[in-house]
């Protein structure tokens, strides 16, 4: 199995990325990657871009080192209603919104059922495409309820290969667990790197193990087809 797009992707506007745009698209056309996301974090991430930062994204070309470019966000889900910390005019303009779950930037839940209705008031959100490493277990959720309504929205859970890694120590028994609960429900999925440097661009190998393991095939992961997504995120719901 292929990727061509990885659509989880961090430069240096982030924070505590380490690579330019320009030098992770160089790293996706070598990779035979056809499409990446651009998508760093959203406003309320501690050393994270400004608001001037994503009105210039818009002004990013859409071809980079013959590699189809989306300009994204990771935004920051900081409610129960599943608001963003995002203006929404600008949602509007981008090219792909993730949404999830991060520390110390402003999302104040605690419990299970908290979290469960702020994740899936943001598949609700409809300026989300896809919500990311919901495995988190600083942030845990009811599972199969999370899953069951991305099924019924029709948006892509993401399966991250940096929580095997990286980040999100203890996320394997999660994401093990979501990788079931999407096949049982013929649920969307979005295998990503979430890159924070450019040499681990589509670098996915933690994540498609567990896809193996699972036996999830091709037909649900977004992510295998360039077409695929354009024609995802050109629809929001």
């Amino acid at each position: 199995m292929f990727l061509e797009g990885d659509l989880h992707l961090h430069t240096i506007a982030s924070g505590h990325g380490f690579s330019t745009v320009k030098e992770i698209a160089g790293v996706a056309a070598k990779r035979g990657i056809k499409i990446i996301g651009i998508t760093d974090h959203g406003l309320n991430m501690p050393g994270g871009p400004h608001l001037y930062y994503f009105r210039q994204l818009l002004g990013l070309p859409r071809v980079i080192e013959g590699v189809e470019v989306l300009r994204g966000v990771e935004a920051n889900i900081i409610d129960t209603a599943g608001n963003l910390d995002m203006p929404e005019g600008l949602l509007a303009k981008l090219d792909l919104v993730l949404a999830g779950f991060h520390e110390e930037c402003g999302y104040s839940g605690s419990s299970v059922e908290e979290n469960t209705a702020a994740m899936i008031a943001a598949i609700h959100n409809p300026f989300v495409h896809i919500i990311t490493h919901p495995g988190n277990p600083v942030f845990p959720v009811d599972i199969e309820k999370v899953v069951i309504a991305a099924c019924h929205a029709k948006k892509a859970l993401e399966i991250n290969n940096n929580s095997f890694c990286l980040s999100r120590s203890g996320s394997a028994p999660n994401c093990t667990i979501f990788a079931k609960e999407i096949k049982k429900h013929n649920a969307l999925l979005s295998i990503n790197s979430d890159s924070h440097f450019c040499d681990t661009v589509g670098q996915c190998q933690y994540a498609m193990e567990l896809i193996n393991m699972t036996g999830i095939n091709d037909e649900p992961i977004l992510n295998t087809s360039a077409l695929r997504i354009k024609e995802y995120i050109g629809k929001k719901s």
